[in-house]
C-alpha cells in the first residue's frame, strides 16, 4: 500500500499525472515558441512534474536504481526552473536558464516513457528485451536529439513580457 492505493492503483496515478506533466509541458513548450509564457499551463506542467519526480520515489525501492538518478535529477533541475520563472521571473540569464531547465525536465518524464514503453508494450519490448538493442538506443537517440532543436528554437523564441 502507497499513501491508502495498491500498488497498481498508485501506480496508474502516477501515470496519470505523469502524461498530464508530458502533456502541459508540450503545451507551455509551445508557448516558448510564441513567446508566451502560458503562466496556467506553465504553473501545472512545473506542479505535475515536481508531483511525478516526488510520487516517484514512493514506490518501494530497493537499492539505488536508474529510476532514482533521474528522479533526483529531475527534482534539482526543478528546484532551478521554479527558482528561474516564480524567483527571478525570468528576468535576465534567468529566461534561458528557465528554458534550458524545463525543458530539461520535460526530456526526462519523455525519456522515462520511452523506457517505460520499451518494457510494458509487448512490440516494442520484443525489438529492445534489455533496452540495450539498437532500437531502444535509437528511439533514445532521437528524442534526445528532438528536445535539443526544441530547447535551442524555445531559447532563442522565448522571450516574454511580463507585467510587474
Amino acid at each position: 500500500m502507497i499513501l491508502g492505493m495498491s500498488i497498481p492503483q498508485f501506480t496508474l496515478l502516477h501515470v496519470v499525472i505523469t502524461l498530464i506533466a508530458i502533456g502541459s509541458g508540450l503545451i507551455a513548450v509551445g508557448g516558448m515558441f510564441a513567446s508566451h509564457r502560458l503562466p496556467g499551463t506553465s504553473a501545472l506542467f512545473l506542479f505535475t512534474t515536481v508531483l511525478t519526480s516526488v510520487t516517484g520515489f514512493l514506490f518501494p525501492i530497493h537499492g539505488f536504481t536508474p529510476a532514482l538518478g533521474v528522479g533526483i535529477l529531475s527534482c534539482l533541475i526543478l528546484a532551478i526552473a521554479l527558482f528561474a520563472y516564480y524567483g527571478k521571473r525570468l528576468m535576465g540569464a534567468w529566461r534561458w536558464i528557465y528554458v534550458v531547465t524545463a525543458i530539461a525536465a520535460l526530456y526526462l518524464n519523455v525519456f522515462v516513457l520511452v523506457v517505460q514503453s520499451f518494457v510494458k508494450v509487448a512490440a516494442l519490448n520484443a525489438l529492445a528485451p534489455t533496452q540495450s538493442e539498437p532500437p531502444f538506443a535509437i528511439a533514445q537517440l532521437a528524442v534526445l536529439a528532438i528536445f535539443i532543436v526544441i530547447g535551442l528554437v524555445a531559447a532563442v523564441n522565448f522571450r516574454p513580457a511580463f507585467s510587474k
